[in-house]
């Protein structure tokens, strides 16, 4: 009989050990503190050197080109301005239309349409010429800096697509203007 007692007694001091290991608290120990220093050795990160690289897809050629044309027309996508009833290039234009030829000679795939724009004064017959003015006055600086005729092509909207739709002084002068977009 003491035999059976010390069995029944080691069998629940082993059920409470087991048990009681189960149901021990964990705890998580937080971010170390900056008074604890924490040493990462080579040996800690060689799981990650011998981690395989995650496969890299290739780029398609029409994503290559859809990546190439956002690109160009962020860099190609500054409007010019006119005063009134003009069609003359500032100095500012021309600086602005200088970077725009850099860049179409850097992605010399594409082309470029230039859209010649009025404010709501005059005609729409009088604004679709002036509008047209303008483009080809663009056009044909880009012309002298090396971007051939057949890579630009030009439309005037005259005052048909305002950018602004006030009635202001301030309003006319920001419809005034040559705006640049990209085509394949």
């Amino acid at each position: 009989m003491n035999a059976k007692r010390i069995f029944a007694m080691m069998l629940m001091l082993s059920l409470v050990m087991v048990l009681g290991a189960g149901c021990a608290k964990k705890t998580t120990d937080s971010m170390p503190s900056s008074a604890t220093k924490v040493e990462i050795s080579d040996k800690d990160t060689d799981w990650q050197k011998s981690a395989p690289a995650p496969e890299s897809r290739s780029l398609t050629e029409d994503e290559i080109r859809a990546q190439q044309r956002e690109q160009a027309q962020r860099e190609v996508g500054n409007v010019i301005y006119f005063a009134f009833d003009s069609f003359e290039l500032t100095p500012e234009s021309r600086d602005v239309l200088t970077s725009k030829a850099e860049t179409l000679k850097k992605y010399s795939l594409f082309n470029i349409v230039i859209e010649g724009h009025c404010d709501e004064r005059g005609t729409s017959e009088y604004n679709l010429a002036l509008g047209e003015r303008r483009a080809k006055a663009s056009q044909q600086f880009l012309n002298q800096l090396g971007i051939a005729t057949e890579r630009m092509t030009i439309v005037s909207y005259g005052k048909e697509r305002p950018a602004d739709q006030g009635h202001t002084e301030a309003a006319w002068a920001k419809n005034r203007r040559d705006e640049f977009m990209i085509q394949n």
